[in-house]
């Protein structure tokens, strides 16, 4: 890759400062998925590409002002990596880097330099997050896992629902002749047949069915879950709220929204103290775009909603299976809500991706907006 880069960015042609990149250069490096930036002497941005825009969560525009030092301290392996670059002239790769400041918290990070033969001291750098790189191989996990789980309840549904229906019924005939000891155990038994009808029920949640969409405001789906909320099992926490004011509709099915920010409130809600904080945000990022498998379409996923906890963070061991059914982290806990979550997140078009470490666990939803409409009404 670095050769690669290095090549490309030779088509730069230095005419007077700033360097100016040229539309071929310019062209090859804003293609690259990999976040990529073109850095001076003084480490000022003079280039980047949409992936990086998304890495930094800001504008090529917003860019271009700053200084790669505006964004991380002075003693961050990075800039210890291009002053290698800059001193050999060679690239140069490092790799589990942490880019952590109050504007940027990205773990896991590979970075790798090369250098800018026109531009004196000039660097590309490209940026690969761990997490990012392997989150739409982990959707399409989260769906196939939620399909495994879609069989596994219709199995369930015809053959331990009706059995059930007996069980407890028998159990009910038994109770009413039965000692007190013997009754303790009817009950037992009713008890534990009533549980895994609702785990079975619960499990149909993973069916495929189709769905309606629609615009929907997802302030307002939020400001509901969070009266839910704060009326039962967050009522001894403090919700914060950090919304953009200027966001526009998400394309989803309002129910499944609901469902999918009220199953990761109540996990980041069992997750924190008693005084502990939940955070719900919402943001707009512009250049969120996948790629669908199977095609050349590229889906637009700029609306994003975040919630965060200051709880003790997810135990590495379960961070890559998160989202598949049967997982958890908590003592008799079934395993389905993340992976209700996935499932319906994959279902209304978005992406779900988590970051953890102790102190603050974020759970951030990638959505799509309304489709564009054109005259006539119809959506192109």
């Amino acid at each position: 890759m670095a050769g690669v880069l290095t090549r490309a960015a030779r088509a730069f042609r230095p005419a007077g400062p700033p360097p100016v990149l040229v539309p071929e250069a310019a062209a090859v490096l804003g293609a690259l998925p990999t976040p990529t930036v073109v850095l001076d002497a003084e480490d000022r941005f003079r280039f980047a590409n949409p992936a990086a825009e998304l890495f930094f969560q800001l504008s090529a525009g917003s860019l271009a002002g700053m200084s790669l030092r505006d964004l991380l301290p002075e003693d961050n392996r990075v800039f210890g990596l291009l002053a290698q670059v800059r001193a050999h002239d060679a690239p140069v790769a490092d790799h589990d880097l942490s880019l952590e400041s109050p504007r940027l918290h990205r773990y896991g990070v590979a970075a790798q330099g090369a250098p800018l033969p026109e531009l004196p001291g000039g660097v590309v750098l490209t940026l690969q997050d761990g997490s990012t790189a392997q989150m739409l191989d982990r959707q399409l996990n989260f769906r196939g896992a939620a399909r495994g789980a879609s069989a596994m309840a219709e199995m369930l549904a015809h053959e331990v629902k009706n059995p059930l229906s007996g069980i407890r019924g028998a159990a009910q005939l038994l109770e009413q002749g039965a000692s007190e000891g013997d009754r303790e155990l009817c009950l037992l038994i009713q008890d534990e047949a009533d549980r895994i009808r609702k785990l079975v029920e619960r499990m149909d949640m993973f069916s495929d069915r189709e769905i309606e969409r629609a615009e929907v405001n997802i302030h307002e789906v939020l400001d509901h879950v969070r009266r839910i909320a704060l009326s039962g099992f967050a009522a001894h926490l403090r919700i914060v709220q950090e919304y953009d004011p200027s966001l526009p509709p998400v394309w989803g099915n309002r129910d499944q929204l609901v469902q999918i920010t009220l199953n990761l409130v109540k996990n980041a809600a069992e997750a924190v103290e008693s005084d502990g904080e939940i955070l719900l945000a919402t943001s707009y990022h512009h250049g969120v775009r996948i790629a669908v498998p199977g095609s050349a379409e590229r889906v637009h996923l700029p609306l994003q909603v975040v919630v965060r906890d200051n709880g003790p963070g997810i135990p590495e061991s379960v961070r890559s299976t998160l989202f598949e059914p049967f997982v958890t982290t908590k003592r008799g806990g079934q395993g389905l809500g993340l992976a209700l979550v996935a499932k319906l997140v994959a279902d209304n078009g978005g992406l779900v991706e988590c970051d953890s470490r102790p102190g603050r666990t974020t759970f951030r939803l990638s959505l799509q907006q309304p489709p564009r409409r054109v005259e006539g009404g119809a959506t192109p």
